[in-house]
């Protein structure tokens, strides 16, 4: 090897020779006395200004005929890389030429019979192809030797014509690893520039260049030499130049106005100019480039933007490459065509090639692009998506944050828990399609060292992120607070950051977080047919979509903590007391939020009149039904299902004994905590029991009596008829009273312990309906909104909650989650208790079962039964003498 090589290669080629494996041959022959080669030792004397030891070597006979060399099986190495050469000379001969790593000397003489070259992987590649033509080519000027690649576009072709083979420009396309045009804003940056000196970049490697162009896959780089006889001969294959043949739909490498290249679709053809469409961008961006090399720029492009290259010389074939567990960009579904949202999704699984594709479930609406083949004239011509070689492979993609748009049919059916991975989008996409893109093509490549701030699904009406500023030591303001990218400790338990006393909203939010028919009905994205966005009374779905987009994050396993800032503000726009970075109760925050996601999810879209109803007289059952008919006719949502219950208010004019009975509807109950007597404690049966006495009401909540045609301080007595599956507790911590002193008003908090059950939970011995043995009512705690401080206003706001995962109790202080237990949470502290139906689920608190027994249709038939069942009918006026309109 010394005598032909010089000693850099031949170190070089020795190295990598014990990473080489052998070299299979085909069955070709090259009869080497007919070349126009040279002796490969006179070539390699002679190039670059490399010296040989041996200054001149005798020209041997010629060999015997030897195999040419096929695509050679080479495993790929860190260091070099196998390059076949193929050689048009001006008498069309074919012939090839190796530099050998390790080869005996008897198989010397056919060195000039080979075809490979082997390369560093870390020579620059513009230095490395313009040696490997000097070495086949000594005689040749550079201008009088050109190199042409092989794309390896599988069978599949970019363009209606040529062979394969792409020119390479030995320029500045090969000279850096990426080039990015100036981004200068005004002339003092234009003369900085100037001043300041830009390092050039570093030189383009020949195993980046076979990565970008390859995907280094360990192949042979084909390459064709073409030789003219002198500068002004005309190239033999100029009419296979891209520029000269380019045509629509051709498949290219396209730079856009900043310099950076994208795969695109040629769209028109002009004497020119081309114009392309960039794959992945809406059509808006498309661009018209220059045609040639040599043409002027065209006006308002820069200079340094090129003609359009063949594909995948600038960009890479990442497609091919792509494996399940890696993130891609995927379109949004609901995405306008010319206003795409982009998401990060990950691959979950990749099809095989030849399979027949899969349905492809609420996909981005996309462009259609028209047929530009010749034969297509007018309104013949057909529309079809654009496909990157027409290539139909397909790989299912997981988008997190496309959650809440899933169609429930389209949604994997799973069980009760709630997994991460139940919680995104799970759809099948074109791999070579334009619904995805390479990470870092519309979004900021990730920096999992930075915080990551949540990207909502809300839309343009988001309100912009406001920085809160420090006011009178408020906890958590003075700082701009995002997510943090991590693991959380167990699916679904995720801190949430103060956004300035909204320790209240955190609370209230990890409560609700784990109870599961809501967060799994949000999750699942049932709750998109139920939006109610005409509804009065709601906020036109902006609630529920800010919740379910909350829900979304808390449970895509990216995070270990939330800023839940679109929550806040959605809430606040609605409900102006919030609007503030005050504190508040968190009792008055879950009731308003529950109030606005049933609004919002209303699943009445008109509500007619409806009057009470007056039980007197009526057996309790019945009035029951026709009370929670009546009701269903104005509210039913998935807060009603699982949360809302009646109770029985029997109310006792003192003066004439009149008595009226009515079930009202609640959701949450509210308990007077017993004053503690000395030597025991407060149990929460003491409370509901203490619930059930009857008051007598003051003056300020008089009742009004029809027979006395007065407000009376009438004795009310309240008795619970059904529970939810979903029950919630608030302990009346709380109390206003007046002093007489001042006349003011004098707040205060008793802070007694309440000792409530952590499991089982028995309500039987409470409730006055009928109870149903499959759902009995017994309960278990899964969350407790803790308090410390003085008054509802102030003070500190936590949370306990059971995860529904792994059935483990976790501590919530705003940002910190910690391990403990459900007994921890029986403390003085204690507000809030939310319950769950431990089995069974009885929707409507079992008013669904009644009123099937009694045959009673939920939403009326309208007919008055034997029974005094009415249709209720929107109410309208009637003037005297004419007939109401019909």
């Amino acid at each position: 090897v010394s005598d032909l090589i010089p000693r850099q290669t031949a170190a070089l080629l020795s190295a990598a020779a014990s990473e080489m494996s052998e070299l299979q041959l085909n069955d070709d022959t090259v009869d080497s006395s007919t070349s126009s080669f040279p002796s490969l030792s006179s070539s390699l004397n002679n190039t670059n200004g490399l010296s040989s030891p041996t200054q001149s070597s005798p020209r041997k006979p010629p060999p015997p005929p030897m195999p040419a060399a096929s695509p050679v099986a080479v495993s790929p190495s860190r260091h070099s890389r196998a390059l076949s050469c193929s050689y048009l000379g001006s008498r069309s001969h074919h012939s090839s030429v190796v530099l050998p790593s390790v080869e005996s000397p008897q198989s010397r003489d056919a060195y000039s019979a080979l075809g490979f070259i082997l390369v560093s992987r870390t020579s620059p590649i513009k230095d490395a192809l313009a040696a490997i033509a000097k070495i086949v080519t000594p005689d040749k000027s550079s201008d009088c030797v050109r190199l042409w690649k092989k794309m390896n576009y599988g069978t599949d072709r970019a363009t209606a014509e040529g062979d394969g083979y792409e020119l390479l420009h030995l320029d500045d396309s090969l000279e850096g690893k990426l080039i990015q045009l100036p981004n200068t804003k005004n002339k003092k940056e234009k003369e900085n520039s100037k001043k300041t000196e830009t390092p050039a970049p570093p030189p383009l490697t020949v195993g980046e260049w076979s990565e970008r162009n390859d995907g280094d896959k360990g192949k042979a780089v084909k390459l064709l030499l073409e030789t003219r006889m002198t500068p002004k001969s005309k190239w033999v294959r100029e009419p296979l130049e891209l520029e000269n043949r380019i045509k629509v739909g051709d498949y290219v490498d396209a730079q856009d106005t900043a310099g950076k290249w994208y795969e695109a679709i040629v769209r028109k053809v002009a004497e020119d100019t081309v114009t392309v469409h960039y794959v992945g961008w809406a059509s808006r961006w498309n661009t018209t480039l220059r045609r040639y090399r040599t043409a002027a720029p065209i006006v308002g492009t820069p200079k340094a933007v090129r003609p359009p290259e063949p594909l995948w010389s600038h960009t890479s074939p990442w497609r091919e490459n792509v494996k399940i567990g890696d993130e891609l960009e995927v379109r949004e579904v609901q995405s306008l065509v010319q206003r795409p949202k982009w998401f990060r999704g990950v691959v979950r699984k990749v099809a095989n090639e030849n399979d027949p594709p899969n349905e492809l479930f609420c996909g981005a609406e996309l462009e259609c692009l028209e047929d530009g083949s010749s034969h297509s004239r007018g309104k013949n011509r057909k529309k079809r998506q654009l496909l990157v070689l027409k290539r139909r492979r397909q790989v299912m993609v997981e988008v997190p944050q496309e959650r809440n748009m899933a169609q429930s049919a389209s949604m994997p059916s799973r069980a009760n828990a709630l997994a991460p991975e139940q919680t995104s989008f799970l759809r099948w996409v074109n791999l070579y399609g334009e619904e995805i893109c390479k990470c870092g093509t519309h979004l900021e490549l990730r920096n999992k060292s930075q915080p990551a701030t949540v990207s909502y699904t809300y839309g343009n009406r988001e309100a912009p992120v406001e920085v809160l500023k420090s006011f009178n030591n408020i906890r958590g303001a003075g700082f701009v607070r995002e997510s943090l990218r991590g693991v959380p400790p167990a699916p679904g338990s995720v801190g949430l950051q103060n956004l300035g006393n909204s320790c209240f909203l955190n609370s209230i939010a990890q409560c609700l977080n784990h109870t599961e028919p809501l967060t799994m009905y949000f999750l699942k994205g049932d709750y998109v047919n139920d939006l109610n966005r005409k509804n009065p009374l709601g906020s036109g779905g902006r609630v529920a979509i800010a919740y379910a987009s909350f829900l979304g994050e808390v449970w895509s396993g990216e995070f270990s903590i939330i800023a839940p800032r679109l929550l806040k503000q959605t809430v606040a726009s609605f409900a102006p007391q919030f609007n503030n970075v005050y504190q508040h109760d968190s009792q008055e925050f879950c009731q308003f939020l529950m109030d606005g996601i049933h609004e919002d999810l209303n699943r009445v879209k008109e509500k007619p009149y409806v009057e009470e109803l007056e039980g007197r007289g009526m057996e309790d059952e019945k009035a029951a039904i026709e009370s929670w008919r009546k009701h269903l006719l104005r509210h039913d949502s998935i807060i009603v299902d699982h949360f809302q219950g009646m109770h029985r208010s029997h109310v006792t004019c003192p003066s004439c004994g009149r008595e009226s009975i009515k079930f009202d509807v609640y959701s949450t109950i509210s308990l007077p905590i017993p004053p503690e007597k000395a030597g025991t404690e407060i149990r929460l049966e003491d409370c509901l029991e203490n619930f059930e006495i009857g008051e007598q009401l003051d003056e300020h909540n008089a009742w009004y009596c029809n027979s006395c045609k007065k407000h009376v301080c009438a004795l009310k007595m309240i008795a619970l008829w059904s529970v939810p599956d979903i029950l919630v507790f608030h302990l009346k911590r709380f109390q206003f009273d007046n002093c007489k002193k001042t006349g003011g008003v004098v707040r205060s908090k008793m802070e007694d312990k309440v000792d409530f059950p952590v499991e089982n939970l028995d309500m039987s011995p409470y409730i006055l309906g009928p109870l149903d043995k499959d759902c009995p009512p017994t309960y278990k705690l899964y969350g407790v909104s803790e308090h410390s401080g003085a008054t509802a206003n102030s003070g500190h706001y936590t949370a306990t909650v059971r995860n529904t995962k792994d059935d483990k109790w976790y501590r919530y202080n705003d940002s910190h989650v910690g391990l403990t237990s459900g007994e921890a949470s029986v403390t003085g502290g204690a507000y809030l208790l939310f319950y769950q139906r431990t089995k069974g689920t009885s929707r409507w608190g079992g008013m669904e079962k009644a009123m099937k027994e009694y045959g009673v249709n939920p939403h009326g038939s309208g007919k008055t039964d034997a029974d005094g069942f009415t249709q209720v009918k929107s109410k309208r006026s009637r003037k005297k003498g004419r007939t109401p309109h019909r």
